[in-house]
């Protein structure tokens, strides 16, 4: 299997593609960042949010996970042009004991309004096995919903201007640094929902369970708006990072010193990257199902940033890839309870996904592969679910 000459990203990771030195697509993308006029960006930043700012109640919408890239858009933004903003987040309901904790902090100690949606868990545990089983990814509710939930959100309440964070152009090459990124119905087809919309997901789930009493209008939250819509509402769903060098390192180190926020430890990633994915109680199952498809885990992607950004030599980062990529997450567990699947019929299910030229292991060494790591606010995700 090929991987970069520069980073240690493999030529499974979606989008990727390799020149004629053996550099993979994201590689280059983060060299062109150097070419980009960053000055001109920051007066276009500027320009935007005078021309949105006090014109409605709310100057803007930040969707809002509690992680890293959501809580310094918010910081920067507060901060820097003194906005108000109406903070959003969609639930997934696996939000772990940390990330609450450090929104109540940043939501506090920056004054700001803040609503929370919570949509019904059993269509949340439906989608999550409908998705696994067609995409070999359990987290089309929350891809989704954290798309189509702040939009739906921004036309209700008449807020036009929308900023999310980092830029796809940092980790993928859906798009890159010389376009324009927003989040529209091209980019919701493209990149974010698994090629299934609210209606379809509806259907497959009804087909699956016929004697449900789910209707249409319960995946509301779930139904992003056609162009035409975003278009007479004037929606602009921006990120701030096409306008600003995005820097994950020195934000955290941002967030850390001004606002209190805490890492944590997440399965399958070395502690000194406890900034990354601290949301969900799910996220190891996540990273294992791409490690089980494509051949490389979270930890590649951490190193590969890292790499790019020279802090580590590609010949660490592979060490480090080595350590904790791969290893079965505790959390596993949890997971195939709640969807009611056992660990066969989940090793068969992803083996249907597994993007060539990557081979899965057998389902001997998928079976000794475990974790003995159990993060220490575990017992406490069990509790919730059992």
């Amino acid at each position: 299997m090929k991987t970069c000459t520069k980073c240690v990203i493999p030529e499974t990771a979606e989008t990727n593609k390799f020149n004629g030195d053996g550099i993979c697509s994201v590689c280059v993308q983060i060299d062109s960042k150097k070419e980009i006029n960053w000055t001109e960006k920051k007066k276009e930043l500027d320009n935007l949010i005078n021309k949105y700012k006090n014109k409605s109640t709310y100057d803007c919408i930040i969707p809002f996970s509690g992680g890293k890239d959501s809580v310094f858009a918010l910081y920067y933004l507060v901060k820097n042009y003194n906005i108000k903003p109406l903070v959003v987040r969609f639930d997934h309901q696996f939000l772990r004991p940390k990330v609450i904790q450090n929104t109540e902090k940043v939501i506090s100690k920056l004054g700001v309004d803040f609503i929370n949606v919570k949509t019904n868990f059993e269509i949340i545990k439906k989608t999550m096995i409908e998705s696994l089983i067609r995409r070999g990814d359990f987290c089309w509710h929350c891809h989704v919903g954290i798309a189509a939930l702040p939009i739906r959100m921004a036309i209700e309440k008449k807020i036009p201007l929308i900023f999310y964070g980092e830029p796809s152009a940092e980790y993928a090459s859906f798009y890159s640094y010389k376009d324009k990124e927003e989040l529209n119905v091209e980019k919701f087809n493209k990149a974010i929902n698994l090629g299934i919309n609210a209606e379809d997901m509806y259907q497959m789930i009804k087909e699956r369970y016929p004697e449900s009493s789910l209707k249409l209008e319960d995946f509301n939250s779930y139904m992003f708006p056609s162009q035409r819509e975003l278009k007479i509402n004037n929606i602009n769903a921006l990120y701030l990072g096409n306008y600003i060098p995005w820097d994950v390192r020195k934000q955290v180190k941002i967030i850390k010193d001004e606002l209190g926020w805490e890492g944590d430890e997440v399965e399958g990633i070395p502690p000194e990257y406890d900034y990354e994915k601290i949301e969900c109680m799910m996220q190891g199952v996540r990273d294992y199902i791409k490690f089980l498809k494509r051949g490389f885990g979270r930890t590649s992607h951490l190193v590969s940033i890292d790499i790019r950004n020279k802090r580590l030599s590609r010949e660490e980062g592979i060490d480090l890839t080595k350590m904790y990529d791969g290893k079965k997450p505790k959390s596993l567990s949890i997971f195939l309870k709640l969807i009611n699947m056992n660990e066969k019929e989940f090793y068969e299910t992803i083996k249907k996904h597994v993007v060539l030229p990557h081979e899965i292991e057998n389902y001997d060494n998928f079976l000794k592969s475990s974790s003995n790591i159990k993060p220490k606010d575990f017992d406490e995700w069990n509790k919730k679910f059992s």
